[in-house]
């Protein structure tokens, strides 16, 4: 179960509006401008990317999040930055939502994060009343969201999946072990699941040995969620994106990861721009349309040492690594946000190739990891690791945040990061002298 503090719970006792103060001071404080859509999760790097692809087709954006410090404040295109005295995934944070409605007269709500979802789709009814949600079905985004009922479509279609078996509690393991082998890949159903009156997101963990494979379970069934334990590739880490709607697909897109952070296979630190492969451009395409997922999706798939590739999961929202689809000429945020105001659609048909992205920090942390987690299985060791680092420097490739007709986010972000690695260098050095 989450723990959830006394000031959360009293941030949380209802969801209308009219019954949360911090809302209504800060509303009455501020000038709030009108604006066609708001975006929600500023702090990451897809809703910035969103906030300025919106920005500069002439379509005013509003940004909220929880926090100052979000880079979508801080852009150019940024018409109305809000900042949410409500912790995310709370009633008061649904409430400060549904008062910027109100106010800002947006016509569509773009969100990122798996919290923020669960949120708006738990009250997707009473919201679409005022505002369209830049979100498949629920039918379809019930699917896309569940692991295990995505692989499953998958595989009558033919697709292949890693072998896998469902767990649900340590009793157990010893036989998903037996099964599956080691290593193996231990990762939630659905990677956000509600504890009570909060939620969490989950990631996937890799597990080595027996203990490893019975931590990760207990923590990621802590909640009363199952996970899958499936068979552990390596192989390289290739992703097709769509935009999806009636029928049609009036975008698609795909790109590789070189590198991930965590090393496993999280967010996408360095990337590049491919042609649609052959198989998996059509096996994503047929699974997209099977689930009739409208709107943006991302398929991610693994290959493993034949080549073959596995389906890994669907995404049904922006991806952290959008951006290189937009430089490359894809501008999905744009799409999205005219196929969830009901506007037509033009089809993008082709994109460059060829383009390299990088996210410094997370590009940095993986390096790190890589150091400290030498040895375990799909982690690059230390000395072509700290290599493969330096030499990117001298490639050629855009960068998250850096754009120099809107450099402002970038220098909010590296200050963000500085001030934080800092403040933990600190931190670690009081406690050491404490000792």
């Amino acid at each position: 179960m989450v723990n959830k503090s006394e000031k959360d719970v009293q941030e949380s006792t209802s969801t209308a509006p009219g019954n949360y103060p911090a809302v209504r001071q800060k509303a009455k404080s501020t000038q709030i401008s009108t604006c066609d859509a708001l975006v929600l999760d500023a702090r990451l790097r897809q809703s910035l990317v969103t906030v300025r692809a919106l920005g500069q087709q002439r379509i005013r954006v509003a940004a909220l999040e929880t926090t100052p410090d979000a880079p979508s404040f801080a852009s150019r295109w940024c018409q109305q930055p809000l900042l949410c005295p409500a912790k995310e995934g709370t009633d008061g944070y649904l409430a400060y939502v549904e008062q910027m409605l109100a106010q800002t007269g947006a016509r569509v709500i773009i969100s990122s994060s798996d919290g923020t979802i669960a949120l708006l789709r738990q009250y997707r009814e009473r919201i679409e009343q005022r505002v369209q949600l830049a979100l498949a079905k629920e039918p379809a985004l019930a699917i896309a969201v569940n692991k295990e009922q995505t692989l499953a479509i998958a595989q009558e279609l033919g697709l292949h999946i890693p072998r896998g078996v469902t767990v649900s509690g340590l009793d157990a393991v010893a036989a998903a072990v037996r099964e599956i082998g080691l290593p193996a890949v231990v990762k939630p159903v659905e990677s956000w699941v509600w504890g009570g009156k909060r939620g969490a997101r989950y990631m996937s963990r890799l597990a080595t040995t027996l203990h490893e494979a019975r931590v990760a379970v207990e923590e990621l069934t802590a909640t009363g969620g199952t996970v899958l334990f499936q068979q552990f590739l390596t192989g390289r880490r290739e992703a097709v994106s769509f935009l999806y709607a009636g029928g049609e697909v009036y975008a698609r897109f795909a790109q590789w990861a070189k590198r991930t952070e965590p090393p496993l296979g999280g967010q996408s630190v360095l990337r590049q721009s491919i042609a649609m492969p052959d198989d998996i451009g059509t096996q994503s395409e047929k699974l997209v349309r099977a689930i009739d997922l409208e709107g943006y999706s991302e398929v991610e798939f693994r290959r493993d040492s034949a080549g073959v590739p596995y389906l890994m999961e669907i995404n049904a929202r922006l991806s952290a690594s959008v951006e290189i689809a937009v430089r490359s000429g894809v501008d999905f945020p744009t799409l999205l946000y005219r196929w969830a105001n009901g506007e037509r659609l033009e089809k993008t048909l082709s994109y460059r190739t060829g383009g390299w992205m990088r996210y410094l920090k997370g590009d940095l942390m993986t390096t790190i990891e890589a150091i400290q987690q030498r040895g375990r299985p799909g982690v690059t060791p230390p000395a072509p690791a700290l290599l493969g680092f330096g030499l990117s420097f001298f490639m050629p490739m855009g960068y998250d945040y850096l754009d120099w007709h809107d450099p402002a986010p970038a220098w909010k972000a590296s200050n963000t990061f500085l001030r934080s690695w800092v403040g933990d260098a600190v931190k670690r050095r009081v406690s050491r002298l404490r000792r």
